[in-house]
């Protein structure tokens, strides 16, 4: 389907997700009926906002212009971080990244030791609040940063790769855990890492950099 000479965003299938350690495949088709929820607000947006260009309709007073324009980051980015989420988990994930991999070594350079990145990731996603803990690459420097993010549109850096994306809102793991029990959903969250893919983002973020 497509609108205004572009195809409209499809939903993503994460067949591949079901049989995680610690979060169960009910938990896992309630988030993804959520994620569709973001594909699908964000293509009614774009409907939207296309056809007051067309009407000629766009004001800087116009509410409807204004609302939609700030809606639509907010659709977007939460449709993007849950497919980079999703996409970095497999059943049978390892709870650490190897010595020899790129992103083992990043760690090592940027942290200290891997241990030491895992707990300072560990530590954001326990701080109190609702959001997203996301580990970056700076492309300018290579450094990785671990960052707090509450609402989609809001703190995300602006030039900043995302290698790794946890979800830490509370639809991420109530079904399986207690508002008082994210530290057993985060523990679930490391037991389940597609560390391959992880390793692939920031090689692919590298790649880019090297050829700035």
């Amino acid at each position: 389907m497509k609108h205004d000479g572009r195809a409209l965003y499809t939903a993503k299938s994460y067949d591949h997700l079901r049989g995680l350690t610690g979060i169960s495949d009910v938990q896992i088709t309630e988030h993804l009926d959520l994620y569709a929820g973001y594909v699908k607000q964000v293509n009614s947006l774009v409907q939207e906002l296309s056809e007051m260009r067309a009407d000629h309709a766009e004001s800087g007073k116009d509410f409807s212009l204004a609302e939609g324009t700030r809606r639509l980051a907010y659709e977007y980015d939460g449709m993007v971080l849950h497919e980079l989420y999703f996409s970095n988990l497999k059943p049978g994930g390892e709870a650490r990244p190897s010595d020899r991999q790129s992103v083992g070594r990043a760690f090592a350079e940027t942290y200290g030791s891997i241990d030491h990145w895992q707990a300072n990731f560990r530590a954001i996603g326990g701080m109190r609040g609702i959001g997203w803990v996301i580990l970056y690459q700076d492309p300018v420097n290579g450094h990785l940063v671990n960052q707090w993010i509450s609402l989609h549109q809001d703190g995300i850096p602006a030039r900043w790769k995302p290698i790794l994306v946890m979800d830490v809102w509370e639809h991420a793991f109530m079904r399986d855990y207690k508002a008082t029990e994210r530290a057993k959903y985060v523990d679930a969250f490391f037991k389940n890492v597609d560390w391959s893919t992880v390793d692939q983002r920031l090689r692919e973020a590298a790649t880019v950099r090297s050829a700035a």
